[in-house]
């Protein structure tokens, strides 16, 4: 049977795969420390009881029939009253869209701008970039970013690609590694791109940012957020925010996404996923709408669910720090937000004990779920080269005891090296 050429040529999921592998482990009874996926298990990080309760009766009630294609009114202007309040941004309720989620709004967005062999910027590593450009044929231009710069990118490392690019894909805090743009750095790229759209001409697309802050509000310690337009006002014409309660209210199951920005793009981007379907669930929306505007509920909420991921993600970086003072080949970059810690575990080219040489990190990753119980997901699944020996490790579905008890295995698997 023959299938379209983007069928064919579309790759699937490493996590995926590496959650195959953890699940397999665990069916035979091995007690895995899962730090793959980035979700929550909601034994340990229960979505906000006011929005469960507002779900139920909502359910109870009857709201079972579809709701408006771009989002329940009432839920776009609680959002944009919490945009105002919460981050500053003012955007009517015409100028969001609600979707199931924000990978369906990912999607518009790259289907309203996006022609097949357009430029599409984006960093590596990063979540799904490439699978986007896949699916609307664009052309990828993935920039390698450096540890040094807390693998975000900078306005040096996007420069030389601006020309010609009709997007630039970025996120913070960024999914895979927890760190975040500076105000410094986040300046520097938006005044970039201002400069690039005012090169260009009256005829070209400009250089339009999809800026996906989808965990803006799970920020540690000092770290603070930032965005493209409330640093530079300017922006406002060319930025298309990504954004949801999915990360910061735990509620991944709840497919509750919204996406603002420019009115004639946001338009479009109705209009692609009216024909899509991808809407929130009625019930969950109207319960979102409830929930959102209860400052000191929502307030309370983050000030626990942070404080949980904040030791959870510290317990895991101070427990590599460790190794490594102890001399194992082993780093962390300082957690700032999202539920992610970025780690380094450089024993590529080393000898596991069944006589495999360890080449890759595909192959690094299978060792560790083997023989220290512990699953992480190499950068390689984001983008970056196979040789890279960068992990992220997520801690959403994990407690803090259990990623403890995982480091002496870490520790006992790394000795077992040669």
């Amino acid at each position: 049977m023959q299938v379209s050429k983007m069928a064919a040529g579309l790759s699937g999921s490493e996590i995926i795969r590496i959650g195959n592998q953890v699940s397999e482990q665990v069916r035979q009874g091995a007690n895995i420390c899962n730090l793959t996926i980035g979700d929550f298990d909601p034994k340990i990080f229960p979505i906000p009881a006011g929005l469960n309760a507002g779900i139920t009766q909502a359910y109870q009630s009857g709201l079972t029939n579809y709701p408006p294609a771009a989002g329940m009114g009432e839920l776009r202007q609680a959002v944009s009253d919490f945009l105002k309040t919460r981050q500053g941004l003012e955007y009517g309720p015409n100028d969001l869209l609600i979707a199931g989620g924000s990978r369906p709004l990912i999607y518009a967005t790259y289907r309203a701008l996006v022609d097949p062999g357009d430029q599409v910027i984006f960093p590596l590593p990063s979540w799904n970039n490439n699978h986007y450009c896949h699916l609307t044929g664009a052309t990828p231009v993935a920039v390698q970013t450096s540890p040094e710069n807390n693998f975000m990118p900078t306005a040096a490392d996007l420069a030389p690609h601006l020309a010609g690019a009709t997007l630039l894909a970025l996120c913070s805090p960024l999914n895979p590694t927890g760190t975040v743009f500076t105000k410094a750095g986040l300046e520097e790229i938006c005044d970039a791109v201002i400069a690039e759209n005012q090169r260009r001409g009256p005829d070209e697309k400009p250089l339009y940012v999809l800026y996906d802050q989808i965990y803006w509000l799970l920020t540690f310690g000092d770290t603070q957020h930032y965005d493209p337009v409330n640093l530079r006002p300017e922006m406002r014409d060319y930025v298309i925010y990504i954004d949801g309660i999915s990360k910061c209210f735990a509620a991944t199951g709840v497919r509750v996404g919204y996406s603002f920005g420019p009115t004639v793009i946001i338009e479009k981007m109705k209009s692609i996923l009216g024909h899509v379907g991808a809407w929130a669930p009625k019930a969950e929306q109207v319960a979102t709408a409830h929930f959102v505007p209860e400052t000191a509920a929502v307030d309370e909420f983050l000030s626990g669910m942070k404080s949980r991921l904040q030791h959870s993600l510290e317990a895991l970086f101070a427990g590599l720090k460790e190794l490594q003072t102890q001399g194992y080949p082993v780093d962390a970059v300082a957690p700032a937000g999202a539920i992610y810690l970025t780690a380094k575990i450089d024993v590529l080219g080393r000898t596991a004990p069944d006589g495999t040489v360890l080449a890759t990190t595909a192959e690094l990753t299978s060792y560790l779920i083997s023989e220290a119980k512990l699953a992480l997901v190499p950068f390689s699944a984001f983008g970056s080269a196979a040789s890279e020996p960068w992990f992220r490790a997520s801690v959403g579905a994990e407690t803090a005891e259990s990623i403890q008890a995982a480091l002496p295995r870490l520790r006992a698997a790394l000795d077992k090296l040669k």
